[in-house]
């Protein structure tokens, strides 16, 4: 497996936005299109936000993971922050996500944050249980609960 910039392989950027936007966009109340998440993807950087890294085996890309500048207006304070965390059903339980965790981590890093943040509706026990530090409760931009983690990079 290898994990490389998003932006290096322009290729798999409709995949990556058509996962990111039947898992996190779709659903809810947002009133993001395909196109303005096609255009996010579009737009993703290696040094700076939005930063997008994809994990492939072969020709396939197994998951996807971002840093954003902030992905929760009610707490902007916090930045940056771990966003978009998506493994493919079939990849998952092989230590996909950890590895792409690993990565942005260290990208964090060289970017010069000391820290970075996530929020999390359903995935607290996976964070806890790999270091993540619960900041806080709170309710995200559609007012669902959330539980606010941070890691010292």
């Amino acid at each position: 497996m290898v994990i490389d910039f998003l932006s290096n392989h322009p290729s798999y950027i409709k995949e990556v936005a058509s996962m990111i936007y039947k898992e996190f966009v779709e659903n809810t109340s947002s009133e993001m299109t395909f196109e303005e998440t096609l255009i996010f993807f579009s737009q993703t950087k290696k040094d700076g936000f939005p930063l997008t890294l994809i994990a492939l085996e072969g020709e396939e890309c197994l998951g996807t993971v971002s840093i954003v500048e902030n992905d929760l207006k009610t707490q902007d304070v916090y930045k940056p922050w771990l966003a978009s965390l998506y493994i493919k059903p079939q990849y998952r339980s092989r230590g996909v996500g950890q590895s792409l965790i690993i990565e942005v981590l260290k990208v964090a890093k060289n970017l010069g944050y000391q820290e970075l943040y996530l929020k999390t509706e359903t995935a607290s026990d996976y964070y806890q249980s790999r270091g993540w530090n619960l900041v806080r409760k709170g309710l995200d931009n559609n007012d669902k609960k959330v539980d606010i983690f941070k890691m010292i990079l």
